[in-house]
């Protein structure tokens, strides 16, 4: 039997969800969203990737305050109108694969924020061009060349903790079955967790313990809040020498574990442009091994992994728990069930595509296909 299409629970304080196999579409941005609001695309991106194969699909990162988007075109959910939004584009979506999970990933983008779209330079913008003031743990700039952000106050710093509270509680309206806070890729509570970017005197800066102060009372304020599946998105390491790296992940994962932490989704980089990544294939499981194996957390691991018999030895090797695809699944929206006719799996799909399958893999839905009349 498949390791890969064996079931998963992940226990959570109101009762847990059980996952049928252990793919998960990793968030994706789009950068489709309208002042902050979901809109036709999501629907249809949303609607594609429910009907993947995979058992949980999350949602991008969605930014708590309009100020922690990434760009202008990024999805948030931080007040009514951009919770009646998602509501609305959720519910239509799910209607048609109401057997798979939705993870929301919440994010504030700190100074990485106000950036350009991808494919239009993905640089710092400027107010004149629609851009605003970032801010961060400390006034340092991603990049040299850019305008340092504002270094964040108590009052801000306390702000923020309430806008991620507010977020997971409209999550929580939304009836997502799971939440993923961004503590990765060099958004703002990595920034925090990074000595590359967080350069505070006071309790929230120098030591390890203080770097992780904000971080951790994020969690703790959103896991009070919040009673469904709850886990976190971490950078494992900077990639630089002397910043954040897997130690510091580990022993960090293991106060996230006391907190009431359900998974960790290990990731790596995105602080700053001096790090040096040692790209490959499978290049970020031996991070989320290195966790799994010391805190005993249910991990996901992601990076470069496309084939289905990558993602079936992750597993029974016991690397992770869980594996996460991005732009597989962009290109491919069906992998899970090329993953499922590889490896002699079934997952969930509408009646209507029962007919799309080759002969060779006629069992794919657990079921024979069906012939056209």
């Amino acid at each position: 039997m498949s390791h890969l299409f064996t079931p998963l629970y992940l226990p959570s304080q109101r009762g847990g969800i059980t996952l049928p196999n252990r793919i998960v579409v990793a968030p994706m941005c789009q950068y489709q969203a309208q002042d902050g609001c979901a809109t036709d695309w999501h629907l249809m991106h949303w609607g594609s990737l429910l009907n993947s194969g995979a058992a949980m699909f999350t949602i991008e990162a969605t930014a708590v305050l309009p100020e922690g988007r990434i760009t202008p075109n990024c999805l948030g959910l931080w007040d009514a109108r951009t919770e009646a939004a998602m509501a609305e584009h959720l519910r239509r979506a799910r209607a048609l694969a109401p057997s798979t999970a939705v993870c929301i990933q919440l994010a504030h983008a700190g100074r990485k924020a106000s950036s350009a779209v991808p494919w239009q330079g993905g640089q710092l913008l400027s107010p004149a061009q629609g851009g605003w003031q970032t801010v961060g743990p400390s006034a340092v700039p991603h990049l040299p060349s850019e305008t340092p952000p504002q270094a964040l106050t108590p009052d801000g710093l306390r702000d923020i903790v309430a806008a991620f509270v507010a977020a997971a509680q409209r999550a929580d309206h939304l009836g997502v079955d799971a939440i993923e806070l961004h503590c990765a890729h060099g958004y703002l509570l990595h920034q925090f967790l990074s000595p590359l970017a967080n350069q505070r005197s006071d309790a929230y800066g120098g030591s390890f313990e203080n770097r992780c102060r904000f971080p951790l009372e994020v969690f703790a304020a959103v896991r009070a809040a919040y009673r469904g599946v709850l886990g976190v998105r971490l950078s494992a390491t900077d990639w630089v020498d002397g910043a954040w790296d897997l130690p510091q992940s580990v022993a960090l994962a293991q106060q996230l574990k006391t907190l009431g932490c359900d998974f960790i989704h290990v990731s790596s980089g995105g602080v700053s442009p001096q790090q040096k990544i040692a790209l490959g294939t499978l290049y970020q499981v031996p991070f989320a091994r290195a966790i799994r194996q010391a805190t005993g957390m249910v991990t996901t691991s992601v990076g470069l992994i496309t084939d289905p018999h990558q993602a079936e030895a992750i597993v029974q090797a016991g690397d992770a728990d869980l594996v996460a695809l991005a732009r597989a699944f962009l290109y491919q929206p069906r992998w899970g069930w090329q993953a499922a006719a590889a490896l002699q799996g079934t997952v969930q799909a509408h009646p209507a595509y029962w007919r799309c399958l080759p002969r060779e893999a006629q069992t794919v839905f657990g079921k024979v296909s069906v012939n056209q009349r």
